[in-house]
């Protein structure tokens, strides 16, 4: 193993096991929120991601709520909250390629899923492996349903500040919710490439700065218009941060660059 990926590790993991009973309780109050509609729809019944996805998950309704009352757990604080409302999600799996994505607007989300994906998840007949990547995708997209979006700066298409927020955020649930390992944590690059890499920037910045961070950082597309990332770390933690001297920091930490 190599030195930084022990120092990652053990950075990583001493935060997480202190936080486990305080999010235990923090879940409880999400147990009742309505989620919206779950209506599951499979096109591929024949297929053999198919039959693989309905034997690890034979209850995929109660699958789906489940993940959702955990990405809002991870994005709120409580029910009371600004909340997007969502009323119905049709989940459908399809025999596609790709993996997974989510569409929909105005309360009414669609999020599909590859059969073929659960095949190729399936390739060393791991059970396991296939429900923790079905699990890990499902908080991704889940996140887009929920989130906040960034005021002011254009969207998703038009604006690359707004596109990383909203695939960093998503994979920041995933790997708060424990659904990426440390291995799975892509080197250099920088957060403005969304995804993996601001993801587990940001769930850096909760362990080591705010334990309510992710929460604040969603929040703070309500407070701070036109929303910009370092606007944001500013309005969350204090005027003496920066977004560029946090992200220094956190490569230092993992062992990306030298101090």
């Amino acid at each position: 193993m190599k030195k930084y990926s022990f120092l990652f590790i053990l950075l990583w993991s001493v935060p997480l096991l202190v936080s486990a009973h305080s999010h235990k309780d923090a879940l409880s109050l999400w147990k009742n929120y309505p989620v919206g509609r779950i209506n599951f729809v499979d096109k591929a019944p024949d297929t053999e991601g198919s039959r693989i996805y309905h034997a690890i998950i034979p209850d995929p309704v109660a699958f789906i709520q489940d993940k959702a009352r955990r990405v809002l757990c991870t994005l709120y604080d409580s029910p009371k909250d600004s909340i997007p409302p969502v009323d119905q999600i049709d989940y459908i799996l399809e025999d596609s390629k790709g993996i997974s994505a989510k569409g929909g607007a105005h309360g009414h989300i669609n999020i599909w899923f590859s059969t073929r994906h659960v095949e190729q998840s399936f390739a060393n007949r791991d059970t396991a492996k296939v429900l923790y990547e079905t699990a890990g995708v499902l908080f991704h997209e889940l996140t887009h349903a929920y989130q906040l979006e960034p005021q002011g700066i254009g969207d998703y298409g038009s604006s690359k500040v707004f596109w990383a927020f909203i695939e960093g955020m998503a994979d920041a649930v995933r790997v708060a919710n424990g659904y990426f390992t440390p291995q799975d944590r892509p080197r250099g690059g920088s957060y403005m490439d969304g995804y993996r890499r601001l993801g587990f920037f940001l769930v850096w910045i909760r362990d080591h700065y705010d334990r309510n961070f992710l929460r604040e950082f969603n929040r703070s597309t309500l407070k701070v218009i036109p929303w910009s990332f370092d606007g944001a770390i500013k309005q969350v933690l204090g005027k003496q941060y920066s977004i560029d001297g946090l992200w220094r920091q956190y490569e230092v930490a993992v062992g990306d660059i030298r101090p």
